[in-house]
């Protein structure tokens, strides 16, 4: 539905807007000089984890991702509040100071924000950071040949969904709050020095895989780019318990929501078992990014990102359009 209402809205004639909504990209971007732009995000959503403090922290990491991928530096941060009025103070304490804790450790300042009275519980940001308006990442640009590097595993949707329903065992959630939890600083700043000296950059797209999916987001990229992708699901490196958790049917709405929004946009090998497919669709929060990059600089990139303790994986390529533009096998 937000994509059909999007596409007729009217757009900015700011030629100061570099990046507004047009492509879906995971921020905006305005530019103030020659060489500062703003790079702007929000994102909210209700409790994943039963922890409040867990919460705030995986509410702000999630809400840092978007500047991240698009190499912007986040500098200042608003809260967004949903809170029942029969909430406790000390319930919201400990999700503000969670959400502290994180700003922090990306060393983003809070500087104030908004709550409402609302039955449902809701948390996040609005991120605001910095960026070279010559030099940020945007969702489109992949070129034929380029190689697709993935920054973090996937399968925090079904293992939340899991947990929701009491079937998540505690080595699964253990392992999808320490993912979600995570920065993608170190992981943006890899390639950051992968591009440093370079006349023309190697990195072509880069985007957070969020709700989306990993094929929802590998969409985005492959639609505004004018080319198809080809997945290898075994190259993909999935959470401790989200294969059990898939094969058990603890499915996300979300999940059921990509699947039947990319449709014919994604072909599957007869070999690929239906758990992979289910993960492959499942919405991620504070997932990690996901990179178009040119062949010759993928283990360049591949090494700098082990630098950092950051673990990345190969998962794939992109070739010239032609149909599915997905094909995953």
């Amino acid at each position: 539905m937000l994509d059909s209402v999007l596409r007729r809205l009217p757009r900015s004639k700011d030629s100061r807007l570099l990046v507004g909504f047009e492509t879906g990209d995971d921020a905006g971007v305005y530019r103030l000089t020659a060489d500062t732009a703003l790079v702007q995000t929000v994102d909210f959503f209700t409790p994943i984890v039963d922890d409040p403090r867990t919460f705030g922290r995986i509410a702000a990491a999630n809400s840092l991702s978007d500047v991240y991928a698009m190499g912007g530096r986040p500098l200042v941060a608003l809260t967004v509040v949903g809170f029942p009025g029969s909430g406790s103070p000390e319930l919201m304490e400990e999700i503000l100071q969670g959400g502290i804790e994180k700003m922090g450790e990306a060393d983003c300042v809070v500087a104030g924000g908004h709550s409402i009275k609302d039955e449902e519980l809701k948390f996040g940001y609005a991120v605001t950071g910095l960026v070279d308006p010559r030099r940020f990442w945007r969702n489109v640009g992949a070129q034929a040949g380029d190689e697709l590097l993935l920054t973090k595993p996937l399968g925090t949707g079904v293992i939340t969904t899991a947990l929701k329903g009491g079937k998540a065992q505690a080595a699964w959630v253990e392992a999808a709050v320490e993912s979600m939890s995570r920065l993608n600083r170190d992981a943006a700043e890899a390639l950051r020095e992968v591009e440093a000296g370079e006349n023309s950059t190697p990195i072509h797209a880069v985007t957070d895989v969020t709700g989306f999916g990993l094929l929802g987001h590998l969409r985005g990229i492959a639609a505004g780019s004018g080319v198809s992708a080809q997945v290898e699901f075994r190259a993909i490196e999935y959470l401790t318990g989200a294969l059990e958790a898939a094969r058990a049917g603890h499915l996300a709405g979300g999940l059921l929501a990509n699947r039947e929004f990319l449709g014919d946009c994604v072909g599957f090998d007869a070999a690929v078992p239906e758990e992979y497919r289910r993960l492959l669709f499942d919405p991620q929060t504070s997932g990690g990014l996901l990179v178009a990059i040119a062949p010759e600089a993928s283990s360049r990139a591949l090494e700098q990102l082990e630098r950092r303790g950051v673990r990345a994986w190969r998962i794939g390529r992109f070739v010239p359009r032609k149909p599915p533009m997905i094909a995953v096998g």
